[in-house]
């Protein structure tokens, strides 16, 4: 069981997410998005001298009506991860769709 009670299904971290993938894979065969990827790295902070580098994982990012879509499947929006969407804005300008 994950930390926040949310249950794994195949490669999903949580029902939510794969019910997500599903639609958004049909949305992409009938042709209303385009370029689906799933698990989409994003560094926020380089590596440091004796640190690690800071990432995020996006769930899912695809392209919609010409515009790049990066979204994320949220049942609880942790602290960590409030400061990782600021910051993906912040970086990258990229506004974190949540659903």
């Amino acid at each position: 069981m994950s930390k926040y009670h949310a249950k794994r299904e195949g490669k999903y971290a949580s029902k939510r997410e794969s019910r997500r993938a599903k639609e958004l894979a049909i949305m992409e065969s009938i042709g209303l998005i385009s370029g689906l990827e799933e698990q989409v790295k994003y560094e926020l902070v380089p590596k440091q001298e004796g640190e690690r580098s800071v990432t995020y994982i996006a769930d899912f990012r695809y392209v919609q009506n010409g515009v790049e879509i990066t979204e994320d499947c949220k049942g609880m929006r942790t602290p960590y991860y409030i400061l990782k969407r600021k910051l993906m804005l912040w970086v990258h300008g990229i506004r974190v769709l949540e659903t």
